[in-house]
């Protein structure tokens, strides 16, 4: 917060300080200052304003003139001063030339102010040598760290004599002021020739000999409105006279300037014209000593150019053509200043050979001088190639907060570029770099789409190259992204290469990916997606099966039993005998393979396990509830029986069909216990159980014994003694052993009801009129007959049915019931006939007769 007031009170100042400043200024119209940084001209009575062009945004520098610095001079000086000004600038405005300022909106006039536009600025050298007059305060933190190395002051120097060369051959035009404050420093850190408040234009007529009219030095007027005194020729004095020599010698007084010590030029003279005439006369004698602080190359020229004989003063072009230029950075610097006159292919030979030099000089120059010249040829796609390796490397160097600013915004429009394609392998190949320099935001907006153009070019390199990198920065793809773009350009990638290679780096691609998959993810778009490769090459097989090996393995993903069941193991166990594949890599295969069986028999197991207990524990409790009803003994368990018990088919075997008729089985919940409605209806059930185990049998009344009235002798009929002959074997004949009968019994004829029995499932209708013989509670029927073990419900030995009309041993021992009458219904009836001690009555000789006819 307390960075963010700071900005915004030097933004208000900043605002305040321009708005008191540039009132109705036209300049205001078409530009917007935003910040002041430097000062610059005579006095340095020029302020400095970082801004731009409010149309099209371009940065621009904006120089003001408040007229109230000049209210300690009268009128008339202020005047003088106010139109030395203008006129400078009017002689700039016309001016075009590579290393001379330039300026983009002419002088503008106000009552408060002088103003115009140029190019962007950093300071003046006046400010750079520490010269902070009329400049904000605090000074700037990169004016006052600015430190001018070797090769900026080589070429600064260059740039100089070629400005003077253009003046004095092509313009015929005197500086007459060359010092710090009149040499500007733009943004790129070029030096450009400004100040031309006291040119001086050639008078003669074309064809004749350039002349230029001198005026004398006045001390009476303000020291602004004449030339420096220090970098003043001494033929002003001497000869009262000057030439384009004459700025030969402010130049080698300004070289004296920079290479000093608190960079004082060599008389120190300042506003102080007899000085000035005391040091002319040095200047003839100067000795040797006195340039010691002047680079040992260029110290004899600097000495020759301050030679009080102008003739004897070398021009600008033999001044460019000292060995003290001979530099590859200079070089180079000025090679990439005039880029523009040279074709691609030399151009092309220039960047193979820039990455050596780039290495050697200082970075300032590297982001300030040769990006911007680099940049340019951003538009020319065909070198495109030959600059970004340059570009790049310059990155490489970079801070993070530099390379946001100075160089992420001129990549951005290369990254689009498609073809050539070598492009996209110079961006693949520092895309490292790429991703520790890009903040986050640009890696999805910028970076992430060329990654997947460089998925879908045809190039195998670049495909190559992609995926390796992919993952290094797969925390900065969201989970729509990662899902929707990057897996199906992978997958279809895989499917579709040609190349074994693109498909293996595919698999080791999505290999590094699946720690930032979540579980659903993998099961539904990796595993599916394997089984899909069309190759069954080793090495591919081997990419499948560290996919499987991490997923297997990673806590957080994971391949549940059913998957590797259904889809995982029906397609690894046919790879197991691919006669491509190695001993060590069968090993591993085969080693997965009974990893995930053991795997999936263990995690059944468990459930399956867990299931049969409730399964268990729900059949104890129904049997426990159930067994007052089972009334029959299991049959004990044959050979057969047991080989084929365990096997879950139990419940479908014809021992257990009667479990049809028991009671439902009862509703087990999952958890293994029975649900409230399936308790209250089994506690009803033994409620009623008991009620009616306690209840008494009921009491059968006997019938009345109705005897039959006597009847009359008849003639004897043939039928009816047929009949009573099988009556009388049905009745004879004895239900209990021959041994336990003593005597005759005597037959007691009773009429016996119908009754109805139900013995199991099976009706029964045994219906009676007479019986002879009584029935003792019990059948007894005879051994062969083969009813020897009473069936179903008969296993009471109590004989007791639990029905209605179960006899009662205590109460109904007086009546005798004969069931005689069954005998006729079973086989063998006739094998005890002989047996029968009841008398029959035989017919006699007549009887028979009669019968007979």
């Amino acid at each position: 917060m307390e960075v963010f007031n700071k900005f915004y009170s030097s933004v208000s100042n900043t605002v305040s300080q321009l708005s008191g400043v540039l009132p109705g200024n036209p300049v205001t119209r078409e530009f917007e200052a935003t910040q002041y940084i430097a000062s610059a001209g005579p006095g340095l009575l020029w302020k400095v304003y970082k801004g731009y062009k409010k149309s099209t945004k371009q940065e621009a520098s904006i120089f003001v003139f408040e007229k109230k610095q000049l209210e300690r001079w009268s009128k008339t000086d202020r005047d003088i001063m106010i139109d030395i000004l203008k006129r400078g600038i009017v002689q700039l405005t016309k001016l075009r030339h590579p290393q001379i300022l330039t300026v983009q909106h002419s002088l503008e006039e106000s009552r408060e102010s002088l103003a115009f536009a140029t190019e962007p600025v950093f300071a003046s050298l006046a400010n750079i040598l520490g010269n902070t007059e009329n400049m904000p305060q605090p000074v700037p933190n990169n004016v006052v760290n600015y430190k001018l190395y070797e090769v900026e002051i080589k070429y600064g120097l260059m740039q100089i004599a070629e400005g003077l060369a253009f003046l004095h051959n092509d313009v015929k035009l005197l500086h007459h002021n060359i010092c710090p404050e009149s040499i500007i420093v733009n943004q790129q850190g070029a030096w450009k020739i400004f100040g031309f408040d006291f040119c001086i234009a050639n008078q003669s007529m074309t064809g004749s000999a350039p002349f230029w009219p001198f005026t004398e030095y006045c001390q009476a007027m303000p020291p602004l409105t004449q030339p420096a005194l220090d970098y003043l020729a001494p033929e002003y004095i001497l000869s009262a006279s000057h030439s384009p020599a004459s700025d030969i010698y402010s130049l080698g007084m300004f070289i004296y300037a920079i290479h000093s010590t608190g960079h004082q030029t060599l008389g120190n003279i300042g506003n102080d014209y007899g000085k000035f005439k005391r040091f002319v006369n040095e200047i003839k004698n100067l000795p040797p000593s006195r340039l010691f602080c002047v680079n040992e190359g260029l110290r004899e020229f600097v000495k020759l150019m301050l030679n009080a004989t102008p003739e004897l003063r070398p021009d600008p072009h033999q001044f460019l053509k000292i060995p003290y230029f001979e530099d590859v950075g200079v070089k180079t610097l000025n090679y990439l200043d005039s880029l523009f006159q040279w074709d691609n292919l030399q151009k092309s030979q220039f960047y193979k050979g820039l990455p050596q030099i780039i290495q050697k000089m200082p970075h300032r120059i590297c982001i300030y001088r040769i990006l911007p010249c680099l940049t340019k040829e951003f538009v020319n796609p065909p070198m495109v190639p030959f600059v970004l390796p340059n570009v790049l490397l310059i990155a490489e160097n970079s801070t993070k907060d530099e390379y946001i600013k100075y160089i992420l915004p001129v990549l951005k429009p290369v990254m689009l570029i498609q073809d050539p394609i070598q492009i996209l392998l110079i961006f693949m190949q520092k895309m490292e770099l790429l991703l520790k320099l890009t903040p986050g935001d640009e890696v999805k907006s910028d970076i992430l789409p060329m990654l997947y153009r460089a998925l879908e070019s045809d190039a195998q390199q670049i495909q190559e190259l992609c995926l390796s990198v992919l993952p290094t920065f797969a925390s900065l793809i969201d989970y729509p992204a990662m899902k929707n773009a990057l897996l199906p350009r992978i997958k279809k990638l895989c499917i579709s290469t040609n190349y074994i290679s693109v498909r293996v780096n595919c698999l080791l691609c999505l290999g590094k990916l699946l720690e930032h998959l979540d579980k659903w993810l993998v099961l539904d778009e990796i595993i599916p997606f394997l089984p899909q490769i069309p190759s069954r090459e080793p090495a591919v097989l081997m990419g499948i099966l560290g996919i499987y090996k991490l997923t297997l393995s990673h806590k957080k993903l994971g391949i549940t039993k059913e998957v590797m069941a259904t889809k995982v193991l029906p397609f690894l166990i046919p790879l197991c005998v691919e006669n491509g594949l190695t001993l060590n890599q069968f090993n591993a295969l085969i080693s997965l393979v009974k990893q995930m069986i053991s795997k999936v028999e263990a995690e059944h197991r468990t459930k399956l396990e867990q299931l049969n207990s409730i399964q268990n524990e729900s059949k104890v409790m129904e049997q426990a509830l159930t067994s007052s009803e089972n009334l029959v003994p299991a049959a004990p368990q044959t050979d057969i029986d047991k080989m084929f018990s365990g096997l879950g088919i139990d419940p479908f075997s014809f021992n257990n069909k009667q479990e049809k008729n028991e009671p439902a089985a009862l509703n087990v919940n999952e958890s293994g216990s029975l649900s409230i409605e399936d308790k209250q209806r089994i506690a009803q059930q033994q409620e009623s159980a008991r009620k009616f185990s306690r209840q008494h049998p009921p009491h059968v009344i006997p019938a009345p014994v109705i005897v039959p009235p006597p009847q009359l002798s008849k003639p004897v009929d043939l039928t009816s003694s047929l009949l009573q002959s099988n009556l009388n074997q049905l009745t004879t004949r004895p239900l209990q052993p021959a041994s336990s009968i003593s005597q005759p019994t005597p037959i007691v004829t009773q009429t016996v009801p119908n009754y109805n029995l139900n013995v199991g499932n099976t009706s029964a209708n045994l219906g009676y009129q007479n019986s002879s013989i009584p029935f003792d509670n019990q059948l007894a029927l005879p051994p062969s007959t083969g009813w020897t073990q009473p069936m179903g419900n008969f296993s009471n030995p109590s004989g007791n049915f639990n029905n209605k009309w179960a006899n009662n041993q205590n109460n109904q021992n007086s009546m005798k019931q004969d069931w005689s009458a069954f005998e006729s219904l079973l086989p063998n009836q006739n094998q005890n006939s002989t047996n029968n001690n009841n008398p029959v009555k035989k017919l006699n000789t007549s009887e028979m007769m009669d019968l007979l006819s």
